[in-house]
């Protein structure tokens, strides 16, 4: 995992791969706990029996439960020390591929962008989450977060 302390660290990374988090297997009581979260208890994501049946072949986690995934595997890449971390949005947000009940993914994270916003410090940064031995990502997102460093400038 790498730790950013600095402006200078962070700007001399811009267009660099961070690295990749540990593999995560997405079980069925995870895809649950997100439906009763939500309230998005589609049939694709929580009826095993008739998911079988269907497109997938098994239930398949919410596009949104990967999403929600990335606070938790990007801490495993990197890190910036700071006193606030902000998650300011996303540019882009696509789910190519479905993750099905029981597959393991992990992600992998590149800086796209750093720029300071007043007291802040902007980080874009793409990130895919994979599917173990599938052709596709599950996610491939854009995120934006401002961190307030520790260091003065």
């Amino acid at each position: 995992m790498i730790t950013f302390r600095t402006l200078a660290e962070l700007r001399d990374s811009v267009g660099q791969h961070l690295g990749h988090s540990d593999w995560l297997t997405i079980e069925q009581d995870r895809i649950d706990e997100f439906a009763r979260a939500t309230g998005d208890h589609q049939w694709i994501h929580v009826d095993p029996s008739r998911a079988a049946d269907g497109p997938f072949g098994a239930t398949i986690a919410h596009g949104w439960l990967s999403a929600s995934l990335l606070p938790v595997l990007t801490k495993q890449i990197y890190s910036v020390d700071a006193t606030m971390a902000i998650n300011y949005g996303v540019n882009k947000l696509r789910f190519p591929a479905p993750v099905r009940v029981g597959s393991s993914v992990r992600a992998g994270s590149t800086l796209i962008d750093v720029s300071e916003q007043g007291d802040a410090v902007q980080l874009i940064v793409r990130t895919e989450i994979a599917v173990k031995d599938a052709a596709k990502p599950a996610l491939a997102a854009e995120t934006v977060g401002r961190y307030y460093l520790r260091e003065a400038q």
